[in-house]
Order: structure tokens, then sequence, then C-alpha cells
């Protein structure tokens, strides 16, 4: 839901949604980054809610909002207003990421976290494939009374609003809920998970945690990575389907051609939760679709024929797992309750700040073709690569370094020592 809610407006634009708010390309940009400024907003406010309130809940109230914000936005009648909206879009969103990560890595063994996180960004896919059918099936419609885009914020935010309430309710949120009647037998099962993860809940805010982070040159490239990464999803994402009419498709057909986007969204990323689990290499999986992704758009940059550019930009979806490898990643290697929720705050932060920039690379004096926005898509990816290979040279040595030494304490879990406090800590690389 929060990728389908975010990306209306990319289905509402050949819908004519600009055209009904009187709003120019520069104005269109403004409104996609505005999102993320919003989302940004929310980063801080939101490390402390984690802490403080129980997860499941907290989930379900944001949805709920955030669901409630994006149906109002069908009533919109003026570019301030939808800007505004845009805005609460974000602010409310912000919080679903950091969440969903707290919560697989709380729920489930580092081994098996990557491929749940896998499975929620899968989701992004699936969203594609089904907002391409419904946008689709909605231009098709004779308004009804009202816009086919404004129907796109209607449907999708009341949806959403069920959802919301849904999780509120019944979304396991701990290993121990009441909702699993664990027995005996299943606890100790618990007991050993918790142990595995290395993930205790506590409401205690722990500053030294924090700083700890901070002295790290693995937050810095990490952090850097998910900025250039997001930098090509920021501008993907809000002109993904003006992009391809831009080939010489027409709007419907444009629409309809974010199907099979979604498709082979979901079969990446699904290949790639594979790779992982077959050779327990995050990173360099991470590095490798990256690495074709960066060629799509290089394709995108290079072929000359329009409606051939359509195959550098399936093959620039290679890139979608990266960012939730990196995301895995960190789930698998970063301990200590606080220190966990702050990696991920610092990745939501620069993952903003990445697709807040993205929309603006799509600069009008590219326009048609882009050619000078794919440079800068495939060169900040180059870089970002370089930062995912630096991040995992830096665990490669503490690992070596500290199987090198012989170490007689067991480490309590219940202790929350963060990873470079715990001698028996080794990196998932």
């Amino acid at each position: 839901m929060q990728y389908l809610d975010k990306t209306a407006i990319n289905y509402a634009a050949v819908l004519d949604f600009t055209e009904d708010l009187h709003m120019s390309r520069g104005q269109f940009n403004i409104l996609g980054s505005m999102f993320y400024v919003g989302y940004l907003a929310f980063q801080v406010p939101n490390n402390y809610f984690l802490q403080r309130f129980p997860v499941g809940k907290y989930i379900g109230v944001i949805v709920f909002t955030w669901g409630l914000v994006l149906f109002c936005a069908g009533f919109a009648q003026t570019f301030s207003q939808i800007t505004a909206l845009r805005f609460l879009l974000g602010l409310f969103e912000g919080g679903i990421y950091p969440a969903l990560i707290l919560l697989v890595s709380t729920l489930y063994r580092r081994k098996e976290q990557a491929t749940r996180l896998g499975c929620v960004w899968l989701c992004n896919g699936l969203a594609g494939v089904i907002g391409g059918l419904a946008a689709f099936g909605i231009g098709k419609m004779d308004d009804l009374g009202v816009a086919r885009w404004r129907w796109i914020m209607f449907i999708f935010g009341f949806i959403t609003c069920f959802v919301g309430a849904i999780a509120f309710f019944f979304l396991i949120d701990s290993p121990r809920s009441k909702y699993l009647a664990l027995n005996a037998e299943k606890e100790i099962l618990v007991e050993d998970r918790t142990r595995d993860n290395a993930v205790v809940r506590t409401t205690v805010i722990k500053t030294a945690h924090m700083r700890e982070a901070l002295r790290e040159t693995r937050l810095w490239v990490f952090s850097i990575a998910s900025f250039l990464f997001s930098l090509r999803n920021g501008g993907m994402t809000i002109y993904g389907v003006q992009i391809t009419r831009s080939f010489g498709y027409s709007k419907l057909d444009s629409i309809l051609l974010t199907v099979p986007i979604g498709v082979l969204d979901v079969l990446v990323i699904l290949f790639c939760v594979y790779l992982v689990h077959r050779f327990n290499q995050i990173l360099y999986v991470a590095c490798g679709t990256m690495s074709v992704g960066t060629l799509g758009t290089v394709l995108m940059a290079a072929i000359p024929n329009p409606k051939h550019k359509l195959i550098g930009q399936y093959l620039g979806l290679a890139a979608v797992p990266t960012y939730i490898l990196l995301l895995a990643s960190i789930s698998n290697n970063v301990s200590g309750y606080t220190k966990k929720i702050f990696y991920n705050s610092m990745m939501m932060v620069f993952y903003t700040l990445g697709n807040c920039i993205g929309p603006f690379v799509m600069a009008h004096e590219f326009a048609p073709q882009y050619i000078g926005s794919f440079i800068v898509y495939t060169c900040t990816s180059a870089l970002g690569i370089i930062c995912l290979l630096v991040a995992r040279w830096r665990m490669a040595l503490v690992n070596r370094q500290r199987m090198m030494r012989v170490h007689n304490t067991v480490t309590n879990v219940e202790d929350d020592l963060t990873d470079a406090q715990d001698p028996n800590f080794i990196y998932r690389l």
C-alpha cells in the first residue's frame, strides 16, 4: 500500500492531473519532492515513537492516517492544496519502512531476514501490477461525475484505511504475541531465535549506541550509498509512466506497460533472495544487481530508437533489490536496539534526500530523451557500488580480527550489547 499510494500521482499524471490543477513541469517536480520532505521530517520523531510504542499498533495508526490523507487528495482543487497533502502523505508514510525493518529483525533469525525483507519489497512489484491494471481500468472510465485521477485517490485511499484498521488490531509485532499461543516447547524456540537475531525490545533510549554508530565508517558509506541509489529511484518513480510515454506510447498504453515492470520487479527480487540464500553473500549480490541496473540506464541513454529504450528501462529494474539488500545487511549486522533503530533512521534520512532531489535530475532541458539524466543516474549508481564494497571490506576485516582471538565469554542477549561491544558477534557479509 505504501508504494501504491506514493506513486498514485505517477498514474494520475497521464490522466489530466496536471492539467486539472494547472501545474507546470517544475511544480510537478516540487510535488514529487514534497512527499520526501514530509518523509524526512518524520524520521526523528519516528525514531522516538518506534522505541516508545508497540510496533503493531503504531503501524496501524500511520497506515490508516496516510490512507485518509490520500483519500482527501481526491478533493484537491489547487496546486497548494495537493502540495500540502503530498507533504502529509510523506510525513505519515515516513514511519512505515523503519517499522517493518524493526519488525522483521525482531521476529526472524538473521539468516531469514534477507528473505523476509525481500518479501516486503516484493510487494512493491505486486503494487505496480495491481496499480497499473487498476489505473488502466480507471482510465477507461467516463469520469463518472469526477475526473479519473480523482478516482485513483479515492479508491487507493479507502483500501489503505481498511488495511490500516486490520493492522492495528491483528498485526503480530512480538515473538511472544498472545496470538501465537506459545507452549513450553515454542517458548524455547523463541528464546533461541532471540539469541540469534540479538534484538531485545527496550523502551530505554541509549545515547551511547547512537554515538558509537556515528563513529563507524560503515554508517556513513551505507548512508551515502542509500542517497546515491535513491536519486535514480526518485526520478524513475515519479516519471516512470511519463518516461514510457516519451518513447512514443499512448497515455493508456504507458500505464499498461507498468504491469510488466511490476512483474519483473517481483521476479528480480525472488531471484536475488535465492542468490543470497544460496551463496550467503548479501553485499556482493547487491553490487551485482546494481551493476545490471546501471547497464539499463546506460542503454536508455545510448539507444537511439525511442521505443527500443524500453529494453533499458526494464533492465534497469535489476537495481530494485539493491536497496533491499543494503537494509538486510544492516538488519543482520547491527545489534543493540537503539543502535539498530538509529542505523535504520539514518538510512531513511539519506534515502529521503536522494528521492527528494532525484526528480529534479529529470530536468526540462534533458526532455524528451533525458540522456543527461540517465548519465547522472549511471554515475551515482557506480559510486554507490563502491560504497557497498567499502562497507563489506570493513566488516570482513573485523570478522578476521575476532576469529583470530579466543573468547571464553558467553553473550547474554538480554544485555542489549551492540555488535561492536559483543566480541562473539560475526558479521554476515
